[in-house]
């Protein structure tokens, strides 16, 4: 069973330019959890573009990406795709030559973090991965019309599946460093909260709960922890009903939004749901270079006590917590980023302390 018990937790990207100096850093400062980074400095590393490696009739010119589907070999590709999803179904393991592998290409920084993982004395108590769900994605990438692959039923389909398996070969991957607990795989969705905006028009809440809800199942069916990592702001209670096992939410801007639906928050905590407290700020550079790790705990425990007054134990909560950043870091200079970094290591030393979890 995992116990958090506020450790500290990190989100993909980083603003470097080397994927072994990415994931040194990261063992520097969250050696318990540690994660693969992303780059977005390279641009096949973009949040919308790393996962869809494998995806019938992806189009990359260097420069943008799409899904020709006019292409003459697209049904033939669309055929063995679906082959490849039906021989996943029975297969204990995921082949090297499956789609649903991630690639060096687009992810190096996991290839990279597996090797440093083989080369340490020490097991960490869990490693934690990222796949960017099917709402993000599937509204961010087009085909050659400017179609988004979201808003046709086949492509969406092929999408789900897609990123299901990626979701499902990295818990595959990592299983045999962290024997003790699952790995994590957290589900980057910010647009699992933007529904019934402009930019989602036509895309419903059950569409939503039920697109997500495929990639929980590939990453539970394959023995790890799923979480949901979201950074925007907007109707959280698809991500509370979820059957996630983990919520990432920016504690530091909206925390006051997240607790107002309290129904769903306090039955996602009843069933022993983890909260990655996103408390350490990462929108504003203002923000990262003015707080220090003292004053991001006065401002944590205040949240935690208005948690409690929903009729919480504080030690419970605090036991079922993981200290994270708000968001990734990708945007920010290197040096803020790893004040970032630093700012989670230290807050989580401080929390455990003051709560004896040392």
């Amino acid at each position: 069973m995992f116990s958090p018990d506020c450790l500290p937790v990190l989100i993909g990207s980083l603003p470097l330019h080397d994927h072994r100096t990415a994931v040194e850093l990261i063992f520097d400062y969250t050696p318990d959890i540690p994660l693969w980074p992303q780059l977005p400095a390279f641009s096949k590393e973009g949040m919308v573009r790393q996962f869809m490696s494998g995806f019938p009739g992806l189009t990359d010119d260097g420069r943008k990406h799409w899904v020709d589907r006019g292409s003459p070999d697209f049904a033939e590709r669309m055929t063995s795709f679906y082959e490849a999803w039906l021989a996943a179904e029975s297969q204990e393991v995921l082949p090297p030559s499956s789609p649903f592998t991630l690639t060096a290409d687009t992810a190096r920084g996991f290839f990279t973090f597996i090797d440093l993982l083989a080369d340490r004395d020490e097991s960490p108590l869990t490693l934690k991965g990222q796949v960017t769900g099917p709402i993000t994605t599937g509204i961010g990438m087009r085909d050659q019309h400017g179609t988004a692959l979201f808003a046709d039923d086949n492509l969406r389909d092929m999408l789900i599946k897609l990123l299901s398996g990626k979701a499902r070969w990295q818990v595959e991957q990592m299983k045999p460093f962290c024997p003790a607990a699952g790995p994590i795989i957290f589900i980057d969705e910010p647009g699992m909260v933007s529904f019934g905006s402009a930019a989602f028009a036509g895309v419903s809440e059950t569409l939503v709960s039920e697109s997500v809800a495929a990639l929980i199942d590939a990453i539970k069916g394959a023995g790890g922890l799923a979480g949901i990592h979201i950074c925007a702001n907007g109707d959280w209670a698809p991500a509370l009903e979820s059957a996630a096992d983990i919520i990432s939410f920016d504690a530091y801007s909206f925390f006051d939004h997240f607790i107002l639906f309290r129904e769903q928050l306090v039955s996602f905590l009843e069933r022993g749901g983890i909260l990655a407290w996103g408390i350490v700020p990462t929108g504003s550079p203002e923000a990262v270079a003015e707080e220090r790790a003292e004053t991001l705990l006065g401002k944590w425990q205040h949240q935690l006590e208005q948690l409690c007054r929903l009729g919480f134990d504080e030690q419970n909560l605090v036991a079922r917590t993981l200290i994270a950043p708000a968001c990734g870091t990708g945007s920010l200079s290197e040096e803020l980023a790893v004040k970032v970094l630093a700012l989670t290591r230290d807050l989580s030393a401080l929390v455990r302390k003051t709560y004896g979890l040392t």
